[in-house]
């Protein structure tokens, strides 16, 4: 039996966690590293807990109660709410626009030149600079893309398709390389040495060993473009959230509170959507 000291039983040497000493030193060198971080960033937590703060919080919370009801504001917001949807969908559909042929295009397994171990010269240059083009689309992100083309198409939908769709577009042709990259190329390869083209060789040598997952995420980048676009309205690219900004203007608490509610019910269910399909497709 242990030894028991005060009652409590004296852990065996086989129970002790023999790792224990360099998850210590590493959980302390990650605090003194966080630290002037949160001293660069002035992140002061306990201002929150100030009188100040507590009664402006206090006085901004109190306009939401009670949220709107009235029926025309309904329909304005299932209204809005429905083109917020449409602004996602769109958008994801231009991103797969975009980012199908440049997934074609870049990808090394889907290369003749490859064949031989190491790619020729021009067909390399050409998929380091397509890859530097996906770089650049995901690189900036949807909100600023938003804020460019609310200047060159003017407040309103087409704006946010078009910031969702060249971010989006940068994102999917990336992971869509990698997914392709990673699996079994035994398939594309016996493909290619047969003459097939790069086209044949994606839909019968690649596409169908990885379609669950190129599907699965597609999914969640369609969820993820409806956050996105709800906040691309705070700018001027339509939706619930360019009718949220004017209710926050007007200092309209109800009203922001109601679209708050169909926002957090409308992610709600694309992520209920988009994890049953994930479901349904693994």
């Amino acid at each position: 039996m242990s030894p028991l000291i005060s009652g409590v039983a004296k852990p065996s040497v086989a129970q002790r966690d023999p790792a224990w000493l360099s998850r210590s030193f590493w959980m302390l060198a990650a605090l003194v590293l966080m630290w002037p971080l949160l001293v660069l960033t002035e992140f002061k937590p306990w201002q929150l807990f100030e009188e100040n703060s507590r009664e402006a919080t206090w006085r901004f919370l109190k306009d939401f109660v009670p949220p709107a009801g009235k029926p025309e504001f309904l329909w304005l917001v299932a209204r809005e709410t429905w083109r917020t949807v449409a602004i996602a969908t769109a958008g994801i559909a231009l991103a797969l626009l975009l980012a199908l042929p440049l997934t074609l295009l870049s990808t090394r397994a889907l290369s003749v030149s490859a064949l031989s171990g190491r790619m020729a010269g021009w067909p390399f240059a050409i998929r380091m600079g397509l890859r530097a083009v996906l770089i650049v689309l995901r690189s900036i992100p949807e909100l600023v893309w938003a804020l460019v083309f609310v200047r060159v198409v003017g407040l309103g939908p087409t704006a946010g398709v078009l910031a969702i769709g060249l971010t989006y577009g940068g994102m999917l042709g990336k992971v869509y390389g990698e997914i392709l990259e990673s699996g079994d190329t035994h398939a594309s390869t016996s493909l290619l040495r047969s003459g097939a083209g790069r086209v044949q060789t994606f839909f019968y040598g690649l596409l169908p060993q990885n379609a669950a997952e190129l599907t699965s995420y597609t999914v969640y980048r369609w969820e993820c473009a409806i956050r996105s676009s709800v906040v691309l309205g705070f700018v001027g690219a339509g939706g619930l959230g360019q009718q949220m900004d004017n209710s926050m203007k007007m200092f309209a608490g109800g009203e922001v509170a109601t679209m708050l509610l169909v926002f957090i019910g409308l992610v709600a269910l694309a992520d209920g959507v988009s994890s049953r399909l994930r479901q349904q497709l693994g």
